[in-house]
C-alpha cells in the first residue's frame, strides 16, 4: 500500500470517529441535555477524537529507510547523481 494509501484510510478511519463524536454532541445539544454525565463524556468523547485527528495529522513525517539502508536521509543513495 503506497503512504497516500496508509494515509487516506487512517484519515477516513479518525475522521469518521470525530464526526460520530459532534454528531453526538449536536443531538445531546438538540435534546437539551448539555449538561451532565451524558455530556461530559461526549465532550470528553469529541476531545480525544479532534486530539487524535490532529496527533495523525501534524505527526513528523520520518524517512524510515535510511536507517535501514545506512544513506543519508533525503538522499538517494550513492548512485542517484
Amino acid at each position: 500500500m503506497s503512504n497516500t494509501d496508509d494515509f487516506r484510510f487512517q484519515s477516513h478511519h479518525l475522521l469518521l470517529e470525530l464526526d460520530a463524536a459532534t454528531n453526538h454532541m449536536m443531538m445531546l445539544v438538540s435534546a437539551r441535555q448539555a449538561e451532565g454525565y451524558s455530556w461530559d463524556e461526549a465532550a470528553r468523547r469529541q476531545k480525544a477524537a479532534y486530539e487524535a485527528w490532529t496527533a495523525f495529522l501534524y505527526a513528523p513525517k520520518t524517512d524510515p529507510m535510511p536507517s535501514l539502508d545506512g544513506r543519508a536521509a533525503g538522499s538517494y543513495g550513492q548512485f542517484a547523481d
